[in-house]
């Protein structure tokens, strides 16, 4: 099976993820080609299926993914094709910010016009040693307050990587 995989990052968990998803269906035997969409991305067509993944900071998406989708949307919608959504709000303990991430991708969908048979959620990481100063304040504060680590002196990965396999897993056998 052919794969294509087009993400999306702004500090890098997300070409994280795509690697991952590119390792893990490369040691099943399919034939996988991962592409950052800044980078004149290939079409989906020819490919059997497409995972598309985006990191999510201050309500949207990276433009090059919105851009790659909604120029893409007729033939993503022909074939088997997902989305990975990273964020750190995915692990939120309240109904309304979960209620608004889900928001925010459905609109992202209807922005595109893109169908994606399956839509995956996925807790991103606190990168505190990549943020600038005014980020890693706001992020600590952010964590601070949804009871997440605070040490800026680190990392902090959240990534459920036994998710994101089922996801690709549910994916290859669409």
């Amino acid at each position: 099976m052919k794969v294509l995989i087009i993400y999306g990052t702004t500090e890098g968990q997300t070409r994280k993820v795509a690697t991952f998803l590119k390792d893990e269906a490369e040691k099943l035997g399919h034939t996988v080609t991962v592409a950052d969409a800044t980078e004149n991305p290939p079409a989906p067509v020819g490919f059997d299926v497409v995972l598309i993944g985006a990191s999510l900071h201050m309500h949207n998406y990276q433009n090059s993914v919105f851009h790659y989708v909604k120029d893409n949307a007729e033939a993503l919608n022909k074939l088997t094709s997902a989305f990975f959504s990273v964020c750190l709000s995915v692990m939120a303990n309240d109904e309304e910010t979960i209620n608004e991430l889900k928001q925010i991708t459905e609109s992202f969908m209807a922005d595109t016009g893109w169908k994606p048979v399956d839509i995956e959620q996925v807790p991103g990481a606190l990168l505190y040693t990549k943020y600038d100063f005014f980020k890693k304040m706001i992020m600590r504060m952010i964590a601070k307050r949804e009871g997440h680590q605070t040490s800026t002196k680190e990392d902090y990965e959240y990534t459920d990587w036994v998710k994101v396999r089922a996801f690709l897993n549910r994916m290859l056998k669409a």
